[in-house]
C-alpha cells in the first residue's frame, strides 16, 4: 500500500511561489510552513549501493536519530522485536543512505503518516540489490493498531521492505502487515505541526491541498545516525 504509492517527482519549490486551493477549486489561506524549519536542498537521487547485513546478525544499536531542516526526530530501536528490520535500517544509516532525502508522502485523513525512505521520490525506491526482508514485531488487527508515535515499515505486500517507513503522528488503523519497529522519544510534535500544515497533489502546473500527497512543508533528512 504504501510502498508502491504513484507519486511523480515535481517541482517542490512551487509551494513556497504558488497559493495553494483546495480540491473543490475554492482558495484557502493556511500556512505553507512550520516556523523553524530551515529550506531543503535536497533533491531526487539514485539508491546507494550497500551490502545488505545477514538476516541473523544480531543488531546492537539502540536510536536511530534524524537530523532534519526543521529538528531532531529521535527513535528507539525495538531490536529485541524486530532484529532484521533494525538492523537494516542502522546499517542503511550509518552508511549514509538516508542522508540528503526528502520525505516523500504524507497522509491527512484516516491514515495520519508521514513516509519517508526513498531517495528516489519516486514511491518506489529501495537499496540498489537488496531482497525484500522479512515482516516482523505485526500488531492485532484492531483499531488503532499503529498508534501517535510508532515508527513502521513500508512495503508492497509480505516480505518486500526495503529502506521506506513511515512515521505515525496520530492514532491510525491500518491491515497489521507493517513491521513495527520504533517508537518515537524526541520529534513526535515536530510531525504532528508537519501533519497540520498538510499535504498536496499537483493539478498541472496547481497544487492542490489533498489527503494523500507531497508533504507541503517540506521534510529532508540532513544526516541520520545509529547506535
Amino acid at each position: 500500500m504504501f510502498r508502491t504509492a504513484k507519486v511523480a517527482t515535481v517541482a517542490l519549490a512551487l509551494i513556497a511561489a504558488t497559493t495553494l486551493t483546495t480540491t473543490s477549486s475554492q482558495a484557502a489561506e493556511r500556512p505553507v510552513t512550520v516556523p523553524g524549519c530551515k529550506t531543503p536542498t535536497s533533491k531526487s537521487s539514485t539508491p546507494k549501493t550497500i551490502k545488505q547485513p545477514a538476516a541473523t546478525a544480531k543488531p546492537s544499536a539502540k536510536t536511530l536519530t534524524f537530523k532534519t531542516n526543521c529538528g531532531d526526530i529521535v527513535i528507539s530501536m525495538l531490536g529485541n522485536k524486530a532484529p532484521i528490520t533494525v538492523n537494516a535500517l542502522s546499517t542503511l544509516a550509518n552508511a549514509g543512505y538516508y542522508n540528503k532525502t526528502l520525505c516523500h508522502r504524507l497522509t491527512t485523513g484516516g491514515i495520519f503518516v508521514l513516509q519517508c525512505g526513498d531517495p528516489t521520490l519516486s514511491g518506489a525506491g529501495s537499496p540498489t540489490g537488496w531482497k525484500g526482508y522479512a515482516d516482523e514485531n505485526l500488531p492485532k488487527d484492531a483499531p488503532a493498531n499503529y498508534p501517535a508515535g510508532t515508527v513502521a515499515m513500508a512495503n508492497s505486500g509480505p516480505k518486500t521492505n526495503g529502506s521506506q517507513f513511515f512515521l505515525v503522528y496520530k492514532e491510525t488503523y491500518l491491515p497489521p502487515n507493517y513491521t513495527i519497529w520504533g517508537k518515537i522519544t524526541k520529534g513526535l510534535d515536530l510531525v504532528q505541526k508537519i501533519g497540520e500544515v498538510g499535504a498536496y497533489k499537483m493539478s498541472g502546473t496547481q497544487p492542490m491541498y489533498a489527503t494523500d500527497g507531497y508533504p507541503i512543508q517540506m521534510v529532508e533528512i540532513v544526516r541520520a545516525r545509529a547506535k
